[in-house]
């Protein structure tokens, strides 16, 4: 990793050197709070945000999102010298992303409840519940995910074939979501959760052989 690092930053010096404050800024922040989740902490251990349980999803939601929602459009400015202003649509994007992901770590949550719990890790499920976390928090911004992503559809003018397969992951979501009420078995948790993830990049890339 150190090596393709390296060799990226050689090959591409010139190109770097040219990135402005706000390029630099959106390629550093994703693994800096990476590394400030995985306990890299760069103040003190009073800000270790690993241990801010119900912040937790969010901080994964956040560096996959900037990861492969920000990054194709930095990594396609510094190839070709150019800069472009962020805009609403990118941002709608990456919130699609963000919330979808964020959700899925909030079940892997839920999975982890029990030892969460007997850990004194306050996690959002731990401190409001399991219900309550499905109720009040996944399906709400889960379907906030929906309509992020529809005001980005319509814009581009999606057609309506392609618009219902990258939503298909959503609706499952909540449906996966909703049967977690009750406990299940770890292969159950491992499966249907992961396998979310599998779902969401099967549907991406049908999606995107779809036109318009």
């Amino acid at each position: 990793m150190i090596i393709l690092i390296a060799s990226v930053l050689i090959n591409y010096f010139h190109e770097f050197e040219n990135m402005s404050n706000l390029q630099w800024l959106l390629f550093l922040i994703f693994p800096m709070i990476g590394a400030m989740y995985y306990g890299a902490n760069f103040f003190s251990a009073r800000y270790n945000l690993r241990s801010i349980g119900w912040l937790k999803p969010f901080l994964i939601g956040f560096v996959w999102a900037g990861v492969t929602t920000i990054y194709p459009f930095e990594y396609h400015d510094v190839l070709n010298s150019t800069h472009h202003p962020v805009t609403i649509l990118e941002i709608l994007l990456f919130l699609k992303n963000l919330m979808f992901i964020s959700m899925v770590a909030i079940l892997f949550d839920i999975k982890d409840y029990a030892s969460d719990s007997s850990s004194h890790l306050n996690t959002m499920v731990v401190k409001i519940g399991l219900r309550k976390t499905i109720l009040f928090v996944v399906f709400p911004l889960t379907i906030l995910g929906v309509l992020t992503f529809l005001s980005y559809a319509l814009v581009h003018q999606f057609s309506l074939l392609k618009m219902i397969l990258i939503m298909i992951p959503f609706f499952l979501l909540i449906i996966v979501a909703r049967s977690l009420k009750r406990r299940r078995s770890l292969m159950y948790y491992l499966v249907a959760i992961d396998g979310l993830l599998v779902v969401k990049a099967a549907f991406g890339i049908l999606a995107a052989m779809v036109t318009s």
